[in-house]
């Protein structure tokens, strides 16, 4: 089939069909029961072809968007193809090309005088689908089944009538039904709207300049993506990062990539990631993808259309049975700790190929933060659920951004408003602040987080989360430092306690009346040496509260006096602290890793002054982001040098008896 069309109607035809999907988000938010999507903007719409391709979506979440041509096409086989007009289709099953068992995915084939033409798709966050906690994703979760009502391939209507007695199992095993029922019919009315909206589009221009029009878009996507992979230079790029800890270890967990680049295509490879760990940080193989897309577009490509062509030059591949190829019964209600993990490592690695493009990473984790209990004004139980943003990454060219959304995760809101949160649910929004010298330092500065507490006016209640970088915090690139790490606590009286043994992962603790519950969610990460940072900007942070003025002369170098830079004293500051860059010397050894952690070693006298036995710290080189490993003594080692194995060389891009910049990021950390 020819695919040739002229520009115009070309363009007539892609902004019809983004403003489709836009009008899909419209009746969601205006129809919507649960505050997470009215208020959070938890959900997503997509238009799909025949064959699961993707043809357009908008301002939605890329977690729900890029696993759905996955998802389709299953469909589409698990079904044999046989969809008739009226059919309706709902899924929430994680190992089904999904991500976790909140988001249900509704899918609804677009008939066209008898011929299948679309797939109309809103895949939207449900507040509770049951599971051993109030709002289902619980940090402790182990397998599969205590994270809710999972749902396989199931015509939920058939031939436009509704199949009532799964609809009825369905909302006879979540936490309040009616809501649940009411966001399932809000995402059937989008589904409606968008059907309808296609066919005035097909009466305009026909069946075949339709088809015409929609492979064209794809091809169109697939160049440019071509295009901006070109920009990288051919080879292997690889990087690693952990996430805190496995529950049952409370060892890192390993994620690691291999990035080949040749021409116009590019393959990422994540062999030697840890085995799906017995908590719920796992993600499927369509998770891995869309992360390592998500990243693909970001760095290279941001303005170009989001279709299914510009997937074509990416392969991804990881081993069965790990966390970024989870196989039952892996519990998955963290898979987008995973993700956003996927999408640091391949950062991390394409930042020493494309430093230009390079940005810090942002806060790393979705902070899937939960309060439940009772509200006595509405006579019923309630789930508070938000994920509070965080700061965004520093670039060339600018600071990151303060508590805002990132590149990663669509037209979410960034919080929900106090009016909201108290109307609800028996909670008071106490304080809602920016989170003061929680930004990596760098010439170009972390964004900020953010800082809330919410209090329970109930009599009891619980309290969930599922977070990440709590104890390995958001990286810098080109010698920026790591932002503030996310840290989830309550207050109770003068007490502060921590709700579990490992950080972010809380599980139904139990609140008591007036206990404060306090996010303070990660800053971005920094670029650049912070001494190379303007002091007249190192000022105005200071002047606005980012940074205190004690951090502005411990890590920036930069004396103010009555709120001016004296800058003399700053000159001499600063030349003192560059001085005090800890440089080591390049020795190679064997890979070694041990409980999921790199290990590296270090004279028995500098392992003292970095911090001891079990150092975690990162090791920063040229340009591109630094290297985590933990430390141990070697005493035949002489001092000023450090060992590193053949493959921390490879990331760091170093050779032996190079200099590179060691810090400590947490001391005594085995």
């Amino acid at each position: 089939m020819a695919v040739e069309m002229d520009l115009i109607t070309l363009e007539i035809v892609q902004e019809y069909l983004v403003s489709t999907v836009r009008e899909m988000r419209v009746t969601m938010i205006r129809t919507a029961h649960s505050s997470i999507i009215y208020e959070g903007h938890d959900f997503s719409c997509a238009l799909l072809g025949a064959n699961g391709d993707l043809v357009a979506q908008s301002e939605d979440s890329p977690a729900h968007i890029l696993p759905l041509p996955w998802q389709v096409r299953e469909a589409i086989e698990f079904f044999g193809g046989d969809f008739s007009e009226g059919d309706v289709v709902i899924v929430n099953d994680p190992y089904a090309s999904g991500t976790h068992m909140n988001d249900v995915a509704i899918i609804v084939p677009h008939f066209h005088k008898g011929e299948l033409l679309a797939f109309v798709v809103t895949r939207a966050h449900w507040g509770d689908v049951g599971g051993m906690t109030p709002g289902s994703i619980s940090g402790e979760a182990s397998e599969i089944f205590q994270e809710g009502l999972r749902l396989p391939f199931l015509k939920i209507h058939e031939g436009g009538r509704p199949v009532e007695p799964l609809l009825r199992l369905i909302f006879a095993n979540v936490r309040d039904p009616e809501e649940r029922e009411g966001d399932f019919h809000a995402m059937l009315s989008c589904c409606i709207t968008a059907s309808r909206r296609l066919d005035e589009l097909l009466e305009r221009f026909g069946l075949d300049d339709f088809k015409t029009a929609v492979a064209a878009l794809i091809n169109r996507a697939e160049r440019r993506m071509c295009l901006a992979i070109e920009t990288i230079p051919d080879g292997t790029y690889r990087y690693e990062d952990y996430l805190d800890a496995d529950p049952s270890t409370g060892d890192p967990v390993l994620l690691t990539v291999a990035i080949k680049v040749e021409g116009d295509r590019v393959t990422l490879d994540y062999a030697g990631s840890s085995r799906q760990v017995s908590g719920p940080t796992n993600g499927s193989l369509a998770v891995t993808a869309m992360g390592s897309f998500v990243a693909l577009k970001a760095l290279l490509d941001p303005e170009g259309a989001i279709n299914q062509g510009a997937f074509r030059p990416v392969t991804v591949v990881a081993p069965k049975g790990t966390i970024v190829n989870v196989e039952p019964p892996g519990a998955v209600g963290g898979y987008t700790e995973i993700r956003r993990r996927v999408e640091s490592v391949v950062m991390g690695a394409l930042a020493r190929a494309v430093p230009k493009y390079a940005a810090g990473d942002i806060k790393g984790a979705s902070n899937h933060s939960y309060i439940g209990s009772f509200n006595a004004a509405r006579g019923k139980s309630t789930i508070f659920y938000e994920y509070p943003a965080g700061g965004t990454g520093a670039c060339l060219e600018h600071d990151g951004n303060n508590t805002l959304r990132a590149y990663d995760e669509g037209d979410f809101a960034s919080i929900q408003p106090a009016e909201a949160v108290e109307i609800e649910h028996a909670l008071l929004v106490e304080d809602c602040s920016l989170r003061v010298n929680s930004g990596g330092d760098g010439r170009n500065r972390g964004g900020l987080g953010m800082h809330r507490e919410i209090r329970l006016l109930a009599d009891s209640g619980t309290f969930s989360e599922l977070s990440d970088r709590n104890l390995i915090p958001p990286f810098g690139v080109c010698h920026g430092h790591a932002a503030a790490p996310n840290e989830f606590y309550v207050r109770r009286g003068g007490e502060r306690i921590a709700p579990s043994k490992i950080p972010g992962k809380v599980s139904g603790f139990p609140l008591k009346k007036d206990d404060i519950v306090v996010f303070e969610s990660a800053g971005g990460g920094g670029y650049g040496p912070p001494l190379d940072r303007d002091p007249a900007k190192v000022a105005e942070d200071v002047r606005q509260g980012f940074v205190t003025k004690e951090k502005a002369l411990a890590v920036y170098g930069v004396v103010l006096r009555d709120g001016v830079v004296d800058v003399d004293a700053t000159a001499r500051r600063r030349e003192e602290l560059s001085g005090q860059m800890f440089l080591l010397s390049i020795a190679e050894c064997e890979n070694v890793f041990d409980g999921g952690r790199r290990i590296s070693y270090v004279a028995p006298a500098n392992l003292e002054r970095l911090g001891g036995d079990g150092t975690l710290v990162e090791i920063v080189s040229g340009t591109g982001a630094p290297l985590r490993t933990w430390l141990r003594s070697d005493p035949e080692l002489e001092q000023g040098t450090v060992k590193l194995g053949s493959t921390a060389l490879g990331i760091l891009s170093v050779s032996v008896s190079d200099r590179v910049e060691v810090r400590t990021l947490r001391p005594g950390a085995i």
